[in-house]
Formats: structure tokens, sequence, C-alpha cells
């Protein structure tokens, strides 16, 4: 038989799913069933504290303790880059094979790096931001008017100062 479950004890599930949306219920069950949660509360859970990201794939992070989960978003790169785009949100049923043509300012590129800075594994705060920009890259916007791996070519060769960072530790 398995070991007696334990209330007390911090159990973490990472989950992605689509902001602002109730998610399957039959996908959830099986991950957080065995933990005494009930999926469909969960799911609940879930779509509203990812409102802010309706229409995205988020990446959502479950802390359960004594039978409570807490929801914390963790937001990919892709998905800071999408929603600096200011896309209206879509319908995913509908519109599908969206192309991200948009453009975005240097100082939100900067200011995602900032926010993926702990996570990232860069040494420095340059090695974040062209992380980001790769990401720009892939997701097909262009930064302040001009293609992504601009800016990395600029960056490397020193014409483009970046200021170092140090993330807050968490």
């Amino acid at each position: 038989m398995p070991p007696r479950f334990d209330p007390g004890a911090v159990t973490s599930v990472c989950l992605r799913v689509v902001g602002g949306e109730v998610g399957a219920t039959s996908s959830l069950a099986p991950k957080i069933g065995p933990l005494g949660l009930s999926p469909k509360k969960v799911g609940d859970d879930i779509a509203k504290a990812t409102q802010e990201w309706k229409g995205l794939r988020i990446t959502v992070k479950l802390t359960i303790q004594n039978r409570q989960a807490t929801v914390s978003v963790v937001p990919s790169a892709s998905s800071l880059v999408i929603r600096a785009l200011k896309e209206p949100p879509r319908d995913r049923k509908k519109v599908k094979n969206v192309i991200h043509d948009g453009n975005v300012a240097y100082e939100d590129i900067y200011e995602i790096a900032k926010i993926m800075r702990p996570r990232s594994m860069a040494r420095k705060m340059a090695g974040t931001v062209k992380e980001i920009l790769g990401t720009a890259q892939s997701v097909g916007c262009t930064v302040d008017g001009r293609h992504p791996h601009d800016w990395i070519d600029d960056i490397n060769d020193g014409t483009v100062e970046v200021v170092d960072y140090d993330a807050p530790a968490q």
C-alpha cells in the first residue's frame, strides 16, 4: 500500500494552461486528484488567476498545502514578448496560426529581461537581454523597427550598452 498522505506537506505542480480559460478537468484530475483536491475548483482558481493573460499559453505553478491550492503564474519569455505586442485577445478555436509581426520597444525587452533574470542561465544582464531578443526573433516581431538579431549583433560589438541588473533573491 502507498504511504499515507501527509496534509502538512507542501507539494507543487506545474501546468501549461491557456490564460483566462477553465482547462479540461480530465487533464487536472490525475495530477491533483491524489492530493485530495477538486479538479473543477482548481480549474476555476487557475482561470481567475490567469485572467490578465487571456488567450496566451502560460505556465502556472500550483502550491498545495493542507488541501488548499494557491495559484501563481510563471510567465515564459515568449508569453511576455507576445503580451508586450499588445495584441487583442483572440479566440483559440476560431483563429489559428497567428503571425505576431508587431513591433516591441527596446525598453520593453529590457523590462522582460529583468523579469526573466532570476531564471536565466546568463552570467550578465546582456546575456539575458540577448535571450529575450532571440525569443522575439522566434516569435516573429521586430524591436524598435529593427530585426532582433541586429540588436544582438550591436550588443556583441559594444554599440548598445546593457546596464547590468542583479535580480532580487526569491
